[in-house]
């Protein structure tokens, strides 16, 4: 059972789309479309007070338990520890939205939480640790939740993001990722991956080099954005 903890893990190296990653995405894909199906249960006065609040205990205890775990192996560090990568961010913010229902939460983390978590869970950035190591398992439970959350309040709570929203998003992950770039050069950092590409699998590899691939990651932001809105401006167009 310890191999699971350690800091060098003993499972192996994370293999981008091995049959563990994409089993793990079916079942996150499997719950998603659950809270779809029985969105009409969810918005009832007692389902939905459970499973918002099993969603942010999730949450917490993902973000809790990983930052123990840094600090018992005397890992942690303001390079790497700080939650400022936006999925990173994002699990804090649904953390809140989840029990404040607030829509302007909603009409952010929709578009940058959402977006953010899809992407993460697609291409992790895991290095040494695959499944069933503790690394791996919190990863995919916080990042799995935000994009659970957000689908729920989507479903259940029938909040809708608009195209106001869209455009008002890129431009808050624009300002964040200019402080971000600041801090990056302040700590010697690499959050938000402003100033080197990951070393594992990723997006951003085709991309180009540095600096150019900032560029793409911007229109690769908006584009997804933009898919993201498409079955909500197919809804409006519909109505």
């Amino acid at each position: 059972m310890q191999k699971y903890f350690q800091l060098k893990s003993e499972t192996g190296a994370f293999h981008l789309f091995s049959k563990e990653h994409i089993f793990t995405l079916l079942i996150i894909g499997l719950l998603g479309a659950g809270v779809i199906v029985f969105r009409k249960k969810l918005n009832q006065r007692r389902p939905n007070r459970v499973f918002r609040y099993v969603l942010f205990i999730l949450l917490a205890v993902s973000q809790i338990s990983y930052h123990i775990w840094l600090l018992c192996h005397h890992a942690w560090s303001l390079k790497t520890a700080l939650p400022l990568q936006l999925s990173d961010l994002s699990v804090y913010l649904a953390m809140l939205m989840v029990m404040t229902k607030s829509e302007k939460l909603f009409a952010f983390l929709y578009f940058a939480g959402l977006g953010s978590a899809v992407q993460a869970m697609a291409t992790p950035d895991l290095g040494a640790y695959s499944f069933p190591h503790f690394r791996y398992i919190v990863f995919f439970v916080s990042h799995g939740c935000v994009f659970l959350t957000c689908l729920f309040m989507a479903a259940s709570e029938r909040y809708r993001p608009s195209a106001r929203g869209l455009w008002v998003s890129v431009l808050i992950v624009n300002l964040y990722g200019a402080c971000v770039f600041f801090i990056d050069r302040v700590l010697n950092a690499n959050y938000l991956y402003l100033m080197k590409k990951p070393k594992t699998a990723s997006l951003l590899n085709v991309f180009g080099p540095w600096p150019w691939y900032l560029l793409s990651m911007e229109a690769a932001v908006i584009l997804s954005f933009f898919i993201l809105y498409i079955p909500f401006w197919l809804l409006r167009k519909r109505a």
